[in-house]
């Protein structure tokens, strides 16, 4: 290209270049996480709690870069690369936003229910195990129904359909690792979580009995 001539973004590019000067994507990934964190807080009133709900989420990240990649793989076999357009933009970046709060939604089925278990007296493990298991359907039936109902996001096509597959293959990807693979996680995060808080000390401490009043009061 000549010298004096130059190139500028306009519509959508323009909008990202833009984006990438303003707040970046970790500041706002950091900030979901930190609100998150602190509604769980203050919803379950613990400060461990929130971990075990947290420290799940990574697979659902995890899943969803790895969809977008096989995804660009097996088009990139197909169709010619400028047909190929599954990036790392900001509509994943609004996929991942949802992932946290998706993610962190079905580990507070388990951790809630296997809490409360264990508060009632049952041990750590048995309370954890039994958290997975009788909360296994629900979850179930609420991912998939998620799932099946991001497909026509997969499938998108016409105006605006890059930005269409680009989120459903997000969605759908961190999904699918969060219902078969987070699943198997939580319990044991849970367990190692509550081990490290120390509640099994706190809950072995006696109860001091309770003075008994004095007579004038």
């Amino acid at each position: 290209m000549p010298h004096e001539m130059g190139f500028d973004y306009q519509g959508m590019s323009y909008q990202e270049q833009k984006a990438r000067q303003g707040v970046p994507a970790w500041a706002i990934f950091g900030l979901s996480l930190l609100f998150v964190f602190l509604v769980l807080a203050a919803l379950y009133e613990s400060w461990s709690l929130p971990w075990s709900v947290l420290l799940s989420t990574p697979v659902a990240v995890f899943g969803a870069l790895f969809a977008l990649w096989l995804r660009r793989v097996v088009l990139g076999w197909f169709l010619p690369p400028y047909m190929v357009q599954m990036e790392n933009d900001v509509y994943t970046q609004i996929g991942l936003v949802m992932l946290i709060g998706l993610g962190a939604k079905n580990s507070i089925l388990i951790v809630a229910f296997a809490k409360e278990e264990y508060e009632r007296g049952r041990p750590l493990v048995e309370a954890a195990l039994d958290g997975a298991r009788l909360r296994f359907r629900p979850l179930m039936m609420t991912a998939l129904a998620f799932i099946v109902g991001c497909v026509p996001l997969w499938t998108a096509s016409g105006a605006g359909a890059i930005a269409r597959q680009i989120i459903g293959t997000t969605v759908i990807g961190g999904m699918v690792a969060e219902t078969f693979i987070g699943r198997f996680f939580v319990p044991a995060i849970f367990y190692v979580v509550e081990k490290f808080s120390g509640a099994e000390k706190r809950k072995a401490l006696p109860l001091a009995p309770a003075e008994a009043p004095n007579l004038g009061d």
